[in-house]
């Protein structure tokens, strides 16, 4: 019996997480849509500061993939030195048994979502989500595919 309270319990915190990530990747994708719009002067110049907030260990993997990816911003450790602020969530959910067995597969899901605040206006200037059925190298590969279109919105600005 306490194996059935386990399968339902475990069920019910991987759908309030699912919900979250949700709410998350939903906020994200009206903002990228409406908010870095909403007001004139909302480009995000080259060499700008940039606090990176604590995301339950996923600020470690942006920081690299800033790095990695070349990202014209400079990233710094106290939020009242910054000019925006980049928040977000990821998730990553292992290969089950059944992924494993029937479509032969052991890599993760991986989730994330971000955003990049300006702290003086407080609107947000980037929002992007990421979905991975079958990711090979978990929330790098999200940190890396977020950080590449943050990449993208500072140049085309």
């Amino acid at each position: 019996m306490k194996g059935v309270w386990h399968f339902f319990n475990g069920r019910r915190e991987m759908i309030a997480r699912g919900r979250a990530l949700y709410f998350a990747a939903s906020v994200a994708m009206v903002a990228s849509l409406f908010g870095a719009k909403a007001e004139e002067g909302t480009a995000i110049p080259a060499g700008s500061k940039v606090y990176v907030a604590p995301m339950d260990g996923f600020e470690t993997y942006m920081k690299a993939a800033f790095e990695k990816k070349k990202v014209p911003l400079t990233v710094v450790e106290n939020k009242q030195d910054a000019q925006y602020e980049l928040t977000g969530t990821a998730t990553t959910q292992k290969a089950g048994a059944a992924k494993k067995i029937l479509m032969g597969s052991w890599h993760s899901k991986e989730e994330a979502s971000v955003q990049l605040t300006d702290l003086k206006s407080g609107v947000v200037v980037f929002a992007y989500s990421y979905h991975n059925e079958n990711s090979a190298h978990g929330k790098r590969t999200s940190a890396e595919s977020c950080a590449k279109h943050l990449k993208d919105a500072v140049k085309s600005q």
